[in-house]
């Protein structure tokens, strides 16, 4: 089988490496993809914004399925134009992706379907979300609605945060705003939730608990993800089946009365509150960089189970799973959050990588045959072991030996379930 993966982050690399396992594929394709997919799969350099020049090709090579990574194509509908053309391909379609793409979409199907969530207001002026801040209880978050790309959430502790925050949405901080949202906040302690579902049916697909925050301790800012471990500290099988039955199953079921069938991954960012689940927000894909602390876990061929997600036969397959731990450390440019160098070199050629340790690309591409930088995410360090502390050591160790000047990373990842 031929098979196409669009998108260039750690995620793609990932899922193209457990394609890679697979003895039924001869061919992987990767639109744009990094230095890492790079030697694995046949980089792409195509817009991801057209859709048109992405189907010409993927026609002309007869590739026989897609896996889109990222989630601003789904939001903007390319599952629903290749299929047009008769193109398999694995993503949900336009009107499922508004569980990520809009903040309050979601809100509105929990609130119809009882799903346990945060309390919350929609705002259309800075002057009406101004005046309502003026009689809230602090701390507060505060939601850009669109795409933000995980970074247009705020955690106000007082008014005057709160108030700069609502000014920089609606100054279009993150694109054209003409809502935003604000909920109170949940203390307890987060989880990610993953199913895979062929619009039929479902499975479970794992857990894990993702670290945002720039510095050691979760202090400084938001990123797009320092690192995760899978799977979570929370994960029993009594809280599992609460997030299946109060939030899982009737998202399900309101995308269903909306005439809409999901298939793909579908994340579920939690809240677990003295051990109830709350849903804080969807992710229509694999979460980056909890998809690469997941895959290298996964014991079935990753294409037979895309594979019968497009044919609808999910329910036929018993997914797989190695039974130990797996921590993935990132690491990053200096400066970022912020602002970074890109086109530094990384001499990756002298690491020895030992059973079950894995190295995922994400802000690379090759320049005159040398890997250099591209991001603010350059590298995740992937460990799988008996225990997370020996997981997360021998990912440490893997960053020594990479040795990279100009890029920092947390030496904390997993804190919470290692015992120091």
């Amino acid at each position: 089988m031929k098979v196409g993966v669009i998108g260039n982050g750690g995620r793609e690399h990932a899922l193209c490496s457990s394609l890679k396992n697979s003895d039924k594929i001869k061919q992987i394709y990767c639109f744009p993809g990094n230095a890492g997919t790079d030697s694995i799969a046949k980089n792409i350099n195509i817009d991801l914004n057209n859709f048109e020049k992405l189907k010409d090709f993927i026609i002309q090579n007869k590739i026989d399925f897609i896996i889109v990574g990222p989630e601003k194509p789904l939001v903007d509908g390319i599952v629903d134009y290749l299929q047009k053309f008769k193109i398999k391909v694995f993503g949900p379609n336009k009107i499922a992706s508004q569980l990520e793409g809009s903040k309050i979409f979601t809100k509105k199907l929990c609130e119809k379907y009882k799903i346990p969530t945060a309390k919350f207001g929609i705002f259309s002026n800075t002057k009406e979300a101004l005046s309502f801040l003026q009689n809230c209880n602090f701390p507060i978050v505060i939601k850009a609605d669109g795409l933000a790309a995980g970074k247009g959430v705020y955690i106000s502790e007082n008014y005057k945060e709160a108030s700069k925050a609502v000014e920089e949405i609606f100054e279009g901080k993150f694109g054209k705003a003409e809502n935003l949202l604000i909920e109170e906040f949940l203390n307890g302690e987060e989880m990610s939730f993953f199913i895979i579902s062929d619009g039929r049916s479902y499975k479970m697909f794992g857990t894990a608990q993702d670290h945002k925050r720039v510095f050691e301790g979760d202090q400084g800012k938001n990123t797009g993800g320092m690192g995760a471990y899978s799977p979570s500290r929370l994960q029993s099988d009594k809280l599992n089946q609460k997030i299946i039955n109060n939030i899982i199953e009737p998202t399900l079921k309101g995308l269903k009365n909306l005439n809409c069938e999901y298939i793909g991954f579908l994340y579920a960012g939690l809240m677990i509150v003295n051990g109830e689940p709350f849903l804080i927000e969807y992710n229509v894909r694999m979460g980056d960089p909890e998809c690469q602390t997941l895959l290298p876990k996964l014991k079935t061929d990753f294409s037979i189970i895309i594979n019968k997600c497009i044919e609808q036969k999910l329910h036929d397959l018993n997914i797989e799973w190695y039974d130990d731990k797996s921590i993935c450390i990132v690491l990053c440019s200096k400066g970022y959050p912020d602002t970074y160098q890109n086109n530094i070199t990384l001499d990756l050629e002298k690491i020895n990588l030992k059973k079950n340790q894995f190295i995922f690309h994400a802000g690379t591409k090759i320049i005159n045959n040398s890997i250099v930088s591209n991001g603010g995410r350059v590298l995740n360090i992937v460990t799988r072991s008996d225990d997370f502390k020996s997981a997360r050591e021998s990912s440490l160790e893997l960053l020594k030996e990479v040795n990279w000047d100009n890029g920092f990373y947390r030496k904390d990842i997993g804190y919470k379930v290692i015992k120091e």
